[in-house]
């Protein structure tokens, strides 16, 4: 059985601001937790009104803290933006505070636009260096040797685990050669899907964290009790990818009754195309896409976006998937 996880956007609505929205993922991981979801995420995003996960490691303490058994991690810490020293440091102190709970997920892309990247001191060029910066993380990670003169405190010896995220071939490239788990973004970069997967099977080099490739797939899920609710519920995502189109980054919209009146014919194929591989209906509509998905990618491991505005629903979609996808409260019989 395929695993089931979530990447939580932390959005910030129209009606919720970001201590809400903070507070909102912790209730999501709460009720994660209990239906058996394996593991819940958040990214790392900068100059975002609409998302309050920037200080990623800081959420992360902050859902753990109000969680007991789930895995909770980053999807990803976008590396060129850091020193792997620091990181090292910060998901190490997490691991000591949450032993065998923490997940390092790690990208190359900057998570921002072109001005905030300076902001964070950082130059575009810093992507080039993607590989050596994540066998520097994990060697920080791992046990220090006896005349090691620098350490990560008090993260050495921690071994958290290391996940390499993508939206392209190099990602699944590394990923393989490093042997290390991979996680495509297809929930808003599908194009590349299953030439990636194919890609880093078959680069795949077995190493002291995994013997054999794993994949994890992202994929928006919106489920609700009717075909009909879920497609207005999807609307609010609808909206968020045409709003990226027009420049216009602001806060989560609440759904509307027809998404043809609020975008182009033009920015509709933009939105469509990025969100191809969308689940969106009834348990039954939601249980036929999660078998398809699996059954053409072969994943290990679905995590789930599910873009809804108002939280109860959401839980509620949450609740839905579990039981589309299988799962029971307790944990999930997975590999």
């Amino acid at each position: 059985m395929t695993a089931l996880s979530i990447l939580d956007l932390v959005r910030v609505t129209e009606e919720t601001d970001a201590r809400g929205a903070l507070y909102n993922a912790r209730d999501v991981a709460v009720h994660a937790e209990a239906l058996g979801y394996r593991r819940i995420w958040v990214a790392e995003h900068h100059n975002m009104a609409g998302i309050a996960s920037a200080a990623t490691s800081v959420v992360i303490g902050h859902i753990a803290a109000g969680t007991k058994t789930i895995r909770v991690g980053a999807g990803g810490i976008m590396l060129p933006n850091h020193a792997p020293y620091v990181i090292a440091e910060q998901f190490g102190t997490l691991a000591r505070l949450f032993p065998d709970r923490i997940d390092l997920g790690l990208g190359r892309a900057p998570g921002t636009d072109q001005l905030t990247l300076r902001a964070l001191r950082r130059t575009p060029e810093s992507a080039e260096n993607f590989p050596q910066d994540v066998l520097e993380v994990q060697a920080f990670l791992a046990a220090a040797g006896p005349n090691q003169r620098i350490q990560a405190v008090p993260a050495a010896g921690t071994d958290v685990p290391l996940w390499i995220l993508g939206s392209s071939n190099f990602g699944a490239m590394l990923a393989g050669e490093l042997g290390l788990p991979y996680a495509f973004a297809s929930h808003f970069a599908p194009e590349l899907l299953i030439q990636a997967l194919q890609i880093y099977r078959a680069r795949f080099k077995p190493s002291e964290q995994l013997e054999r490739p794993y994949t994890m797939v992202g994929v928006n899920i919106i489920a609700a009790d009717t075909d009909a609710e879920a497609r207005r519920l999807a609307t609010t995502q609808q909206m968020s990818f045409t709003n990226i189109f027009r420049g216009a980054r602001g806060l989560s919209q609440p759904p509307i009754d027809d998404i043809e009146t609020y975008w182009s014919p033009s920015e509709k194929v933009q939105a469509m195309r990025m969100l191809e591989r969308s689940i969106i209906g009834s348990p039954d509509t939601v249980r036929a896409g999660i078998d398809a998905l699996v059954a053409e990618t072969g994943a290990d491991e679905l995590m789930i976006v599910s873009d809804v505005y108002d939280h109860q629903k959401r839980l509620r979609s949450f609740e839905l998937i579990a039981e589309a996808g299988g799962i029971k409260a307790g944990g999930i019989k997975a590999a």
